[in-house]
């Protein structure tokens, strides 16, 4: 469309089921490269990919026309179907049902490449679960406890 313009950029985290610790050294370079490859074939930009062995986050730049929900959607089917047939010994890997997704501005892409880049140092002394739980308050984000891990 002539004059529409746009910068969308969201920071993506999901986790395996249970938080299992699938996401090895022999499996995150390969996996993060195939996640990728996902983003671009749907017509995004994968700006920062990386996560620990039990989730993934990524800061991708994605076109108007995409729904941050369908792309997550295809992430993880696409991803989970590509473990199994690849790795073997992941027969039993799945992803959690939800995700987080949050806007970010160009002018924090930086900030959020960085944090992206450090996931291991960051999990050495903070879980998962704590993380997550304060991206949402950070963000104003209303949950159940009860539910956010469903």
């Amino acid at each position: 469309m002539a004059g529409a313009y746009s910068c969308l950029r969201y920071h993506l985290v999901f986790s395996t089921k249970d938080r299992e610790p699938f996401i090895t050294t022999q499996i995150s370079s390969r996996l993060h490269e195939y996640l990728g490859g996902i983003i671009k074939g749907n017509g995004g930009l994968p700006l920062a990919i990386g996560g620990t062995t039990n989730h993934v986050h990524l800061l991708v730049s994605l076109r108007p026309d995409t729904s941050v929900s369908e792309i997550v959607r295809v992430l993880k089917s696409n991803s989970s179907k590509w473990i199994h047939e690849n790795f073997l010994q992941c027969k039993t890997f799945a992803w959690q049902r939800g995700y987080g997704a949050f806007s970010v501005s160009r002018s924090q892409s930086g900030s959020v490449k960085a944090y992206i880049a450090d996931q291991l140092k960051h999990h050495r002394t903070r879980s998962f679960e704590d993380e997550f739980v304060e991206f949402l308050k950070r963000n104003g984000i209303e949950y159940d406890s009860r539910y956010i891990w469903g």
